[in-house]
C-alpha cells in the first residue's frame, strides 16, 4: 500500500508540474463542451465538467488495464 501511495503521489506531482509549466508557456487545456465559465466584474469561476469527465474516463480505462494485467 505504501508503494502505491508513494507512486501515485509522485505521479500526481509530476502531472501537476507538467501542467503548471505548460500553462506558464502560454498553453492551456482546451475548453470542452460541458465546461462552465461564469464571469462577473471582479471574478471568474471555471468549472471544467467536460474536461473532468474525459480525464476520469481515461484514468478509469488505464486503471482497468493495469488491474487486468497484474
Amino acid at each position: 500500500m505504501g508503494k502505491f501511495l508513494l507512486t501515485t503521489g509522485l505521479l500526481l506531482a509530476g502531472i501537476g508540474l507538467f501542467v503548471w509549466l505548460w500553462e506558464t508557456k502560454g498553453f492551456a487545456l482546451p475548453r470542452l463542451p460541458g465546461d462552465i465559465v461564469i464571469e462577473r466584474n471582479n471574478f471568474r469561476i471555471y468549472l471544467p465538467l467536460g474536461t473532468s469527465l474525459i480525464v476520469s474516463l481515461l484514468l478509469s480505462g488505464l486503471f482497468y488495464l493495469l488491474r487486468r494485467t497484474s
